[in-house]
């Protein structure tokens, strides 16, 4: 979704779609049946992305100001909460994380971005100087897919993504003040986009082939409709086969549109429910959004799951306008991928498909995290920013924690997710209140796709839950570590056609 500039909301980098040579993107699958895809070179994966496009779509939320606004200044100003690193900390339990030792040390978060930004290791500084966070004990910029183009401040996209980019780098950090952080910037010129997401494939097999990091932050997907077919998805699937074989956990955000999604002109959305890959792959975190809560004293108080499409203010925050606009965590049942096994338990919601998402995390634009940024082509200072692709880098700090507990990587997660969940472990804190109905107007009328609203246990609109990593970290650690490895030929299910 555009909106904006100066009152954008971080809405994720999900501007991603087919384009639309590759065919009608109706879903209209029948008699495919999905395989795994080769973990090849990452050349066989590249091939087939020509036509698949990345934006970004993480931009600022409000206006720019020269010190980092409070909850009670974005209140009066513009009737939303802003939340700064301590509140997200408390939040989800983590000083007595920390407390332990546990800060994600000697792990390695891997973040995936095209451009990257010219000016993040700066500005991290200052973020961490600001809040008091200890610098990350490494911190690598790579380009493993070749130079990026000198950074144009009259490049949109290339502001998008440094906008990006700066909230992944932050937030990942906020939650693992101890951890590493490998930044893979991809290159995307002007004349180029179209090949976008085919450079970030190759990027991220090569940091598995080079075993640079135990948890990969993705903030990007595609409405699945707009593939022209599953074996188009397939050949997109290396890099998640070669993770799971290496044990690398990969994260992706579930979209910031509710249950909507856009077609291939990334502007015009369908009129009923869909979901996005690669969060719905089964080898893949889905990670949906939450909005907090905190009480008059500042305590945090019960999630709610994240939905701002009807909250005026909000949207004036945001877009710039009164809405109602999608903003909302995604979240529904794929057409791409049945079930997997470790979903069977929640097979009364998500039935013979796979569900998404799995886990959720803060991303409410009412409830916005303060960054710090100062690249050209946006004024520089304090912003604050919100969507999926800020619960993704997120939950990528709890992964890297619990990576730390055991001294290695813990591999796909989502079989431990399930499992805690079903055995109502304290760490995982159920979201029981909420929906990802959103509207909108299009073609001159108003649109409403309805979808999913919160239930005790798993539902389609916040996952199993949040977490509080008090217990949820140790709990994860040894979950994963001692679950039975879920491998690549299982996760594989086959396609299911029409819906």
């Amino acid at each position: 979704m555009r909106i904006p500039r100066l009152m954008a909301v971080a809405i994720g980098v999900f501007g991603l779609t087919a384009a639309a040579a590759a065919g009608p993107g109706s879903g209209d699958w029948s008699s495919v049946a999905a395989r795994p895809a080769a973990a090849g070179p990452a050349a066989s994966s590249a091939s087939a992305l020509a036509d698949v496009a990345v934006q970004p779509g993480a931009q600022q939320a409000g206006r720019v100001q020269a010190s980092p606004p409070t909850t009670a200044s974005c209140e009066e100003a513009y009737n939303v909460a802003c939340y700064q690193p301590a509140q997200i900390q408390q939040a989800y339990g983590l000083p007595a994380v920390y407390a332990s030792g546990v800060t994600g040390k000697g792990r390695t978060i891997v973040i995936v971005d095209s451009f990257g930004s010219p000016t993040i290791k700066n500005d991290l500084s200052v973020f961490d100087q600001t809040f008091g966070l200890p610098a990350p004990p490494s911190f690598q910029v790579i380009q493993p897919a070749g130079k990026v183009p000198a950074y144009d401040p009259g490049n949109s996209g290339m502001v998008g993504w440094a906008g990006e980019t700066t909230l992944d780098v932050e937030y990942a950090h906020t939650v693992a003040p101890g951890a590493s952080i490998v930044l893979v910037e991809t290159p995307v010129s002007e004349t180029e986009g179209v090949h976008g997401f085919a450079q970030i494939v190759t990027a991220e097999e090569y940091v598995l082939r080079h075993h640079l990091g135990d948890v990969i932050s993705q903030s990007f997907s595609a409405t699945e409709q707009t593939f022209p077919n599953a074996p188009a998805v397939q050949a997109l699937r290396g890099a998640y086969q070669l993770a799971e074989r290496d044990h690398v956990t990969v994260l992706a955000a579930a979209g910031d549109s509710g249950a909507a999604g856009v077609k291939l002109d990334q502007s015009t959305y369908y009129l009923f429910p869909v979901t996005s890959w690669p969060d719905s792959d089964p080898l893949v975190t889905a990670v949906g959004g939450t909005q907090l809560h905190f009480n008059a004293q500042g305590k945090p108080t019960a999630p709610t799951v994240w939905n701002d499409t009807y909250n005026q203010a909000a949207n004036e925050f945001a877009a710039a306008n009164v809405g109602p606009n999608p903003l909302a965590g995604g979240g529904g049942k794929s057409i791409l991928f049945g079930r997997p096994s470790y979903q069977n338990g929640v097979r009364n919601v998500v039935g013979s498909q796979r569900g998404v998402p799995d886990i959720s995390m803060s991303a409410a634009c009412n409830g916005s995290v303060d960054t710090y940024g100062t690249y050209r082509g946006a004024s520089a200072g304090w912003t604050p920013e919100c969507g999926t692709s800020e619960a993704t880098p997120l939950f990528a700090g709890i992964v890297a924690l619990a990576d730390q507990v055991v001294r290695h990587s813990l591999g796909l997660i989502n079989p431990a997710l399930y499992r805690l969940a079903a055995e109502g472990a304290p760490g995982i804190v159920d979201v029981r209140s909420g929906n990802n109905t959103v509207s909108f107007s299009q073609g001159g009328h108003e649109h409403t796709v309805r979808s999913f609203t919160a239930t005790p246990g798993y539902d389609l609109a916040s996952g199993v839950g949040t977490v509080n990593a008090a217990y949820f970290v140790r709990e994860l650690a040894f979950a994963a570590t001692h679950l039975q490895t879920f491998s690549a030929e299982r996760a594989v299910v086959p396609a299911l056609g029409t819906l």
